[in-house]
């Protein structure tokens, strides 16, 4: 009788707690209700949609040229990607076969994209954990890579480079040895961020075993990208389902064993690794040729010829914004993100734009995995296992 009058005493209510939207941990405006009985999380409810912009629906209000740019903005970490997987499904829906020299390009802005994104992925994520020198160090890199896309598309983030049935310009004078410049350096870099994190026993005690998901779990989840790898689930669609010319390059999928926050900071180390293996490669492949498909009534005139002929000026006007009538039909079409699998849905009934959008961003898809991830562990577990989550609100709420 006595013990259950103690325990009676002792006990105590659960607390909730907001975290988030204005924090520093949840990488944007994340609102995570946090159920704690003491500082062990019993439950987690993410509230999303403070950045909803409804990008869904206005991919059925403007026409296929037009929705370009507002693909940069997704996960805006990596834009040359999202242009990527949004003009190669219209290109589905179209039957456009891009030229050669135009699939490798693709490549290797991917793979930049993809460096890029683990830079800062995984620079605040050290940054949560009070690794401060391994951010400025990512960011230091990312710089190098900015100045490169600054050169190539006229911007630094939003860069709308990829145009339906090809991009926007060929290469400038002196890519090539722009970019083999930064992979040159690149390798020693990354050994670098990883000597002060990886044996770092604070690192280790704050990553290992937090946040664990078992293979299955993260399949039945439905995540993909370096958080489903981690799990021991070897899946990447440039593996499992080859897309412009991935399937000629020589590089490995990194895969953890554990599914926590130290085996997700791991595979995307390395994945920056076997990143730099496929530029290499593509480089070193890289064919002369166009860079456009020759589709008039479709592909946008290049900058040289609008700028010179007032022909080619009404007709890109025309172009963009009257639109070209696509086929009557649906395509999915998806491609390995930094994130995971980012694909379009597109349902055409033969108007200039779409007639239904869909989105499957991986962060959004990612983030339902979280609180199963986090339920039982410590409050400031919360903070580790969303940075190794790499989450972007703006592909989220979309």
């Amino acid at each position: 009788m006595a013990e259950t009058e103690q325990a009676r005493t002792l006990r105590t209510e659960h607390m909730f707690l907001n975290l988030g939207p204005q924090h520093p941990g949840t990488h944007g405006v994340l609102r995570v209700v946090l159920e704690l009985d003491g500082e062990v999380v019993v439950n987690a409810v993410p509230h999303i949609g403070y950045l909803h912009r409804g990008y869904e629906k206005i991919g059925e209000d403007r026409t296929f040229h037009q929705y370009i740019p507002y693909t940069d903005r997704l996960d805006y970490l990596a834009p040359l990607s999202n242009n990527t997987a949004y003009v190669m499904a219209v290109e589905k829906l179209l039957d456009i076969e891009v030229p050669e020299r135009t699939k490798y390009i693709r490549v290797i802005c991917c793979e930049l994209a993809r460096i890029s994104a683990h830079l800062l992925g995984m620079g605040i994520m050290a940054l949560d954990l009070g690794a401060f020198t391994v951010f400025l160090w990512g960011f230091r890199e990312r710089e190098k890579l900015y100045d490169i896309f600054e050169k190539l598309t006229g911007t630094r983030l939003t860069t709308s480079y990829m145009r339906v049935g090809g991009v926007v310009m060929d290469l400038y004078d002196g890519f090539g040895e722009d970019v083999r410049t930064f992979l040159n350096d690149f390798p020693s870099a990354v050994d670098e961020m990883e000597a002060l994190l990886t044996r770092n026993r604070i690192w280790v005690d704050r990553c290992k075993g937090v946040g664990v998901i078992s293979g299955e779990d993260a399949v039945q989840y439905g995540l993909t990208g370096p958080n489903l790898r981690a799990s021991g689930v070897e899946h990447d669609l440039r593996k499992a389902n080859p897309y412009l010319v991935y399937d000629r390059f020589d590089f490995d999928v990194p895969v953890g064993t554990n599914g926590d926050s130290l085996d997700r900071y791991l595979v995307r180390m390395e994945e920056m690794r076997q990143s730099a293996r496929v530029v290499e490669q593509a480089l070193n492949q890289l064919p002369a040729g166009p860079v456009n498909a020759d589709m008039p009534k479709i592909v946008l005139p290049t900058k040289g010829k609008v700028l010179t002929s007032m022909e080619e000026l009404i007709h890109q006007f025309k172009l963009m914004s009257q639109g070209f009538e696509p086929p009557v039909g649906e395509v999915y079409s998806a491609i390995e993100n930094p994130k995971g699998e980012l694909g379009f849905y597109i349902v055409s009934d033969g108007e200039p734009k779409a007639y239904r959008m869909r989105i499957r961003s991986p962060s959004m898809i990612n983030l339902q995995a979280f609180p199963h991830m986090v339920r039982g562990g410590m409050l400031a577990d919360a903070i580790a296992i969303i940075g190794s989550m790499d989450l972007v609100m703006g592909e989220v709420d979309k």
